[in-house]
């Protein structure tokens, strides 16, 4: 057994859970909204919504897989209104020819879809309903984090900043017709070079894409240059050898065709891209009352006012629950080493201007409307906060609270 002494230096040593260590390189990918599991997340969310625009109270709990000419969406739901197997299967289609399949093996008109989604359990019902003095309960057991750093501007990480960031510039280029030979599924991953702890350059950029057949590597590496330096800042540009774009020469066959497709299967991309710790649960399929979504929103949202605020230049936040409790279990606040108060302050002013029980998030944050589709490509963090009440917990509205009762 390691002794404590080489335990705290390996801890000390890791990048992004100390800071003994200021020089090194760290990665993160993304990957599109034609991704195989990026188009599964898509189809769930899409279908959340609808629950909650029939029934802001709805619950749902939704998956949805893909392969080569079949979708199935199975999970469980209650809602004060039925939505049938038929709406469900159309909001699939509508969502794959939005993404952008008109494939051979793919096609939003033609792939089958199977709908095998059924009442919520009244077992867990029972323990998530408020009733008499006992108030809502979380929807499972589980740990939340969030994350927030001075990287950029939207307070995110750099490198997956910049992953998602390339490819919904590549992807708004296809839908706009600029880049006709571009297909819907693609992946990026950006590695950064730190220097006393700030990135300072790209080190290596890899993009995969998806394309029409007849086109060369070449021509696709220079589909998606642009893109990549219009992304990254000036002068950050990889070196040319270092400049990976479809690095297997030819990505033609994509999309469930090329691999089957999962909800819930790209949490690191969802999130921080490895940056932070993350508690395991997926996001997309599922209604606020389940804290895999919602506490990890607020997580984030507390995180990130923390730093906002100037309270630290990086700020970790766990929040953790157990099914059917409404009160968090726990909270947790590291600011490795760069908080300007004590954490413990942290936490107690937390406690003072935000109420973490699952009702209290859901009020707070206002999650119960349909605006979860579009959180389920491209990051659910690191967003610019929407006039209808999308992405709220991007905001920075409780800067103000924390200074008044900080100082």
């Amino acid at each position: 057994m390691a002794s404590p002494t080489a335990l705290k230096k390996e801890t000390d040593s890791n990048p992004m859970t100390g800071h003994a260590l200021q020089n090194f390189i760290f990665t993160s990918e993304s990957v599109s909204e034609g991704h195989p599991d990026k188009l599964c997340d898509q189809i769930s969310d899409a279908i959340v919504d609808r629950y909650l625009t029939l029934d802001p109270h709805s619950r749902c709990a939704v998956e949805t897989v893909a392969t080569t000419n079949y979708v199935g969406i199975i999970g469980e739901t209650r809602c004060a209104k039925e939505l049938s197997h038929a709406t469900m299967e159309q909001i699939a289609r509508e969502k794959i020819k939005q993404v952008g399949y008109e494939q051979d093996d793919f096609h939003w008109d033609k792939v089958r879809i199977d709908v095998r989604v059924h009442s919520q359990s009244a077992d867990i019902a029972q323990g998530v309903d408020a009733a008499d003095n006992k108030d809502e309960g979380a929807g499972d057991q589980g740990i939340m984090f969030g994350y927030a750093c001075r990287e950029t501007s939207a307070l995110m990480p750099a490198a997956i900043h910049f992953s998602h960031a390339i490819l919904k510039s590549l992807a708004e280029a296809r839908h706009s017709g600029a880049l006709p030979d571009l297909r819907p599924d693609a992946k990026s991953q950006v590695s950064l070079e730190y220097k006393n702890g700030v990135p300072v350059r790209a080190t290596s950029v890899v993009v995969s894409t998806q394309h029409s057949e007849g086109v060369s590597q070449k021509d696709v590496r220079e589909m998606v240059r642009p893109h990549v330096m219009a992304v990254l800042p000036e002068g950050w540009m990889c070196p040319e050898n270092e400049f990976y774009v479809n690095p297997t020469g030819r990505f033609v066959i994509g999309g469930p065709v090329g691999d089957a497709g999962l909800t819930g299967r790209k949490i690191i991309v969802d999130s921080y891209g490895g940056s932070a710790p993350h508690g395991g649960g997926a996001f997309s399929g599922k209604d606020p009352t389940k804290v895999d979504r919602s506490a990890a929103y607020a997580a984030r949202y507390v995180a990130k006012n923390i730093v906002a605020a100037g309270y630290a230049d990086r700020c970790t936040l766990q929040v953790s629950y157990a099914i059917g409790v409404s009160k968090p279990i726990s909270l947790y606040v590291n600011t490795h080493e760069t908080g300007k108060v004590p954490e413990d302050v942290l936490v107690k002013a937390i406690g003072q201007v935000i109420d973490l029980s699952p009702r209290g998030i859901r009020e707070h944050l206002k999650l119960n409307r349909p605006i979860y589709a579009r959180t389920a490509a491209y990051g659910h963090f690191g967003r610019d906060p929407e006039s209808d009440g999308g992405f709220s917990w991007e905001k920075t509205d409780l800067v103000s609270a924390l200074q008044k009762i900080i100082g």
